[in-house]
């Protein structure tokens, strides 16, 4: 026999819930007290309610059980770059992301023993080539093989086109027809210190750019087969998070549907550089783990993530091992691999999402009745966004309001840095001349950990 607990009792309105929560406030402001308001211009309540919601989300499709942990891998020896990837599969990695600083390097010794049937492989390169698709005439099966290519990502990072805008056009559209794909480098808005509202609308802005030239390009029927993938990172902000990549999966499909395209949003996130640090630096791993929580319950489908020691470190055996090895505990001790749509139902991630997804929609619309977004990144509006919003944010830090453990909170004096250094943390000045500003990630404790190098 089946009984239903608490059916006997009465339902209790939101309204009720304030009116108590009012009282215990003795005489308080509820506004002022227990609201706040975020960067985005979202206001946060104390407590969500069915009722006040005018008819329930509807349950969504992602596939959260499904994520899969990905290695990231710079190559600069093939020989060594295959035999690392080998060993990150046997240790637990369901794909290899391979870095390509140049297009001379032989694409089929990178893939000698790994199984592209079980296992999918990216190439993101540092260079515009369409001949580099010819290097994967080896293989018959393309279905696991990505290239990631984003012009308009490169343009933002660097200040400069590949060649020029018409060239890697032409490139790009021959890369797009061979692989009937593009990538959408939205991690670069994140890293620089844009809020997540910025975020979501410069990657539909910068995604229906490639749209509006692709759509007099490709048949009805490649482009439902096409495939789009935004490459995001993933910040500390937990429920946030897990909302922006919930609202990146809901606005998607209105745009991609306005062009007849798949209207699938593949993502691959990694954790943001941004809140990364110097000093205490085993902090970075708490920091990751969070990150990535919030990536597998927003949906992601492939995560990688960032070494503790990334910044400061190269590559090494150990921090990939450590990185890895976070996903695989979140998998099988965890148990994040179990139930898909876990954030389903529960009213303030519902809340966030519906509110970030607006938000967004709106500056979208904005910038698109305003030229697009190759036009005002030309304008440096975009630029000068982004950088005003990582202004507050870093106010916020040196107020001690933004907490970095170990580093504006709780600092070690003990810990010394300088001969741990391997790479320049640090932004890099190299005056070069650009078309247009580049948009520059920078991390929060920069200038704090400037400081205490000196001292050292």
């Amino acid at each position: 026999m089946i009984k239903t607990l608490f059916e006997d009792f009465p339902e209790v309105s939101s309204k009720q819930w304030k009116q108590l929560i009012q009282y215990d406030l003795k005489g308080a402001d509820y506004n002022e007290t227990l609201i706040w308001k975020t960067d985005e211009g979202i206001h946060v309540k104390p407590f969500y309610h069915a009722d006040e919601f005018q008819e329930l989300p509807n349950i969504s499709d992602t596939k959260a059980a499904e994520w899969q942990i990905c290695q990231t891998i710079f190559v600069a020896n093939v020989e060594k770059s295959n035999l690392k990837a080998i060993n990150a599969i046997a240790r637990g990695a369901e794909s290899i992301k391979f870095i390509l600083p140049s297009d001379d390097l032989v694409v089929k010794d990178l893939l000698v023993n790994i199984n592209l049937t079980n296992t999918p492989v990216f190439f993101e390169c540092q260079f515009l080539s369409a001949k580099f698709i010819d290097q994967f005439a080896f293989t018959p099966n393309m279905a696991n093989i990505h290239i990631v290519t984003d012009i308009i990502g490169n343009l933002a990072r660097t200040g400069n086109w590949f060649k020029n805008l018409k060239a890697d056009h032409d490139e790009l559209e021959t890369i797009v027809k061979d692989t009937n794909s593009f990538t959408v480098q939205m991690d670069l808005y994140q890293n620089a210190g844009a809020n997540m509202v910025q975020q979501l609308a410069y990657a539909l802005s910068h995604a229906n750019e490639y749209l509006n030239y692709f759509d007099s390009i490709l048949s009805a029927k490649e482009k439902q087969s096409f495939k789009v993938t935004f490459s995001l990172a993933v910040g500390t902000n937990y429920f946030f998070e897990i909302a922006k990549l919930r609202a990146l999966r809901t606005l998607w499909p209105i745009l991609a549907e306005a062009y007849g395209f798949n209207t699938e949003c593949f993502i691959f996130a990694n954790p943001t550089k941004r809140n990364k640090t110097l000093y205490d630096y085993n902090t970075n791993m708490l920091r990751t783990t969070t990150e990535c929580m919030s990536a597998i319950l927003g949906g992601a489908n492939l995560i990688c993530n960032l070494p503790y020691d990334a910044i400061y470190h190269k590559d090494n055996e150990f921090g990939e091992r450590m990185a890895r090895n976070q996903l695989l505990v979140l998998r099988h001790e965890s148990y994040f691999d179990k139930v898909n749509n876990p954030a389903d139902g529960a009213y303030y991630i519902e809340s966030l999402t519906q509110q970030l997804a607006e938000k967004a929609l709106e500056l979208f619309k904005d910038i698109e009745a305003n030229g697009g977004f190759l036009n005002q990144l030309k304008k440096g509006l975009i630029q000068k966004k982004i950088k005003e919003s990582a202004a507050k944010e870093l106010d916020r830090f040196d107020k001690g309001e933004l907490i970095l453990l170990g580093t504006n909170k709780h600092p070690n004096p003990a810990d010394k840095m300088k001969h741990e250094l391997e790479l320049y943390p640090f932004v890099k000045k190299n005056p070069v001349k650009t078309l247009i500003e580049p948009i520059i990630e920078k991390r929060l404790a920069e200038a704090v950990e400037q400081k205490r190098l000196e001292d050292e």
